[in-house]
């Protein structure tokens, strides 16, 4: 844990230990980094605002040697600077007014989804020995989706997506033309179901909307439908 609230991380260690987590704190973000970069752990829950690097800094230079398990923590909560962690490659984000018990769920969640990217990793490294088949690539107008090597390219341009922005995005091109609710789309990603109160996945679809330069307001590729979740869409669809 990495945050300069000692209270806090107390107050954490003390809850979580008893649930089987070892919990180790640094109070500042360099030497945060520095634990990371060369300690051997499962996730990271770290602070934005703190002395020295706060943890935007931190998360992005991480990023470029490890893809551990990253749940920020922030006093500030509107949707702004989730999605900046988010697309720095963040894994999910709590206000630090958050719950033990929904602080505690949402580790699992994450460190479950890092070990489903790693078994899908896995599997498609084996897959790439064998010849590759044209199911592999899925084509809608100037967007490519090639699942052997997990590459997304618009207008043939490589998009930076994280490994959910990539699960997801799949997930929804494989059902194009159907609704997917917020709860099939975290099943499909992750493989299991997960609490009803984790909404994420709002935030993930926004930064890979984003991506794709895409307008919510007239989508090409993904739809909001109102109370009911997401549709991929042909991007010559009218659907608005």
């Amino acid at each position: 844990m990495i945050d300069d609230d000692r209270k806090l991380c107390r107050l954490v260690a003390d809850y979580l230990e008893p649930m089987g987590y070892e919990v180790e704190a640094a109070h500042n973000g360099v030497q945060g980094l520095e634990m990371v970069k060369n300690g051997a752990y499962h996730a990271a829950i770290l602070d934005v605002m703190m002395p020295e690097m706060d943890g935007l800094e931190v998360l992005k230079r991480l990023r470029k040697e490890s893809d551990i398990p990253v749940l920020m923590l922030s006093a500030r909560g509107d949707e702004t600077d989730r999605i900046v962690g988010l697309e720095m490659g963040a894994d999910d984000y709590l206000p630090k007014t958050f719950s033990s018990r929904e602080l505690l769920a949402r580790l699992r969640a994450v460190t479950r989804r890092y070990q489903q990217v790693e078994e899908k990793a896995k599997s498609t490294a084996k897959s790439a020995a064998d010849s590759r088949t044209d199911d592999e690539v899925l084509i809608f107008s100037e967007l490519r989706i090639e699942q052997g090597c997990r590459t997304v390219r618009l207008n043939d341009i490589s998009l930076n997506l994280t490994p959910v922005e990539y699960d997801l995005l799949t997930t929804l091109a494989h059902s194009a033309g159907r609704v997917l609710n917020r709860d099939q789309l975290l099943d499909a990603v992750a493989g299991r179901n997960y609490e009803v109160f984790d909404r994420s996945v709002d935030v993930h679809i926004s930064s890979l909307r984003k991506k794709l330069g895409e307008n919510p307001r007239t989508p090409r590729f993904i739809r909001t439908v109102r109370t009911a979740g997401y549709m991929f869409q042909q991007p010559d669809s009218t659907a608005g």
